[in-house]
């Protein structure tokens, strides 16, 4: 057994601190800071106001039957869902938005990849075709369904007049409200050149953060632009591409300006969100409309839940 050597000094705290050396300072409880509190407080306000509070009185006012024709407001369960399944509208109504979602979300995102990829290199008059390309996207979904109307109009369109000064066709013809199917594929044209500047945009930004030296190394290691392409920007691209198709199966599941704007309330065309629409301000059954809503909401949110999990790749270079 060892005693202390002579000559080793004490071991003493430092000033303001203990044995270990940690600053007193530290060991002090932290002052309460109420300044970020308050530079959030008017945003929270704001969401909880404007998203939260209505949220949660759709979700309670989907089960009760809130009909300004039949007062008063009663519980009804389950029996606004039951009348929305039984109503042959809205089975064509979700078919319609069924095929919006599936030719939207699919060529918006091809598109906006071949776009990206396009502006993804730097040339002459790139950040004027950038700011063109903005355009369709910041312009609202009604001005946008009142411009198409002059392409699509039956008397007065552009496309009747190209066609028939072409020798195309022998008279104006009827484009949207006649045929079904006619009338989903150019309506969701209208929207895919709504949403594909977003996708593309949205691409774009995850292309610029690959670094170029894999395509060099690409390159001296003989892959073809293809192989680069499949091999290089599209897995490293992903992210990007996971967050445009989330917003493109938001903005197909509640297309609403572009069929009302363009082929009214008529079957061929319209939209759950018309059919919500309808229910909620023409036959004033909000507690239908409600749980239309909700329905849409919930749909949303597991549709755009599987797009992520499927496509969504953390990317770590």
């Amino acid at each position: 057994m060892t005693g202390p050597q002579l000559g080793t000094p004490p071991v003493t705290a430092p000033a303001g601190g203990d044995a270990t050396g940690t600053p007193a300072r530290r060991r002090r409880r932290r002052r309460f800071d109420p300044l970020p509190y308050l530079l959030v407080s008017p945003l929270a306000i704001f969401i909880v106001g404007l998203a939260l509070v209505p949220a949660a009185f759709t979700i309670v006012e989907a089960f009760f039957r809130v009909d300004s024709l039949d007062p008063p407001t009663r519980f009804t369960g389950l029996g606004n869902f039951r009348r929305l399944f039984g109503d042959h509208t809205f089975r064509i109504t979700a078919e319609n938005t069924l095929v919006y979602v599936v030719i939207g979300v699919g060529l918006s995102t091809i598109l906006g990849i071949a776009m990206a990829i396009t502006l993804q290199h730097r040339f002459r008059g790139r950040a004027a075709l950038i700011a063109v390309l903005i355009l369709p996207w910041a312009l609202p979904g009604v001005v946008e369904g009142i411009v198409w109307t002059g392409i699509w109009d039956a008397n007065t369109g552009l496309l009747n007049s190209v066609l028939t000064s072409l020798h195309m066709v022998d008279h104006y013809h009827v484009f949207l409200g006649r045929n079904r199917w006619q009338t989903i594929a150019l309506i969701e044209i209208v929207q895919v050149w709504q949403i594909t500047p977003l996708s593309a945009l949205l691409v774009l930004a995850s292309l610029q953060n690959i670094p170029g030296d894999l395509y060099e190394a690409a390159r001296l290691d003989g892959c073809s632009a293809w192989g680069a392409f499949r091999r290089i920007t599209l897995p490293l691209a992903r992210p990007g591409i996971a967050v445009a198709m989330v917003q493109a199966v938001i903005a197909t599941l509640n297309v609403f300006d572009q069929p009302y704007v363009l082929n009214g309330a008529a079957p061929t065309g319209s939209s759950v969100m018309v059919q919500t629409y309808s229910v909620s301000f023409q036959n004033l059954d909000f507690g239908e409309g409600y749980a239309l809503s909700l329905l849409v909401t919930l749909v949303t949110l597991i549709v755009s839940f599987c797009v992520v999990k499927l496509v969504y790749r953390a990317v770590e270079l």
